[in-house]
């Protein structure tokens, strides 16, 4: 939101508004990384918990059939 105002107040010239640009990238770049090493640490199994996804995916591999024929 700051990139967003500092383009308003400088009429949309990146030139003037470097810092909040460099700012918002250097953010992207932080939280991509981040989101990198959650999803390496859960394929690892290293988080405890398993996502929604994983869990579906072994379900599906591994159904727990009950039925008593």
């Amino acid at each position: 939101s700051l990139l967003m105002a500092c383009w308003k107040q400088n009429e949309f010239s990146d030139a003037a508004c470097a810092k909040e640009i460099q700012t918002f990238y250097d953010c992207v770049a932080k939280t991509d990384v981040e989101h990198k090493e959650r999803l390496k640490q859960e394929s690892l199994g290293h988080m405890g918990n398993l996502s929604p996804k994983t869990v579906n995916k072994l379900l599906r591999r591994f159904p727990n059939i009950t039925d008593d024929f």
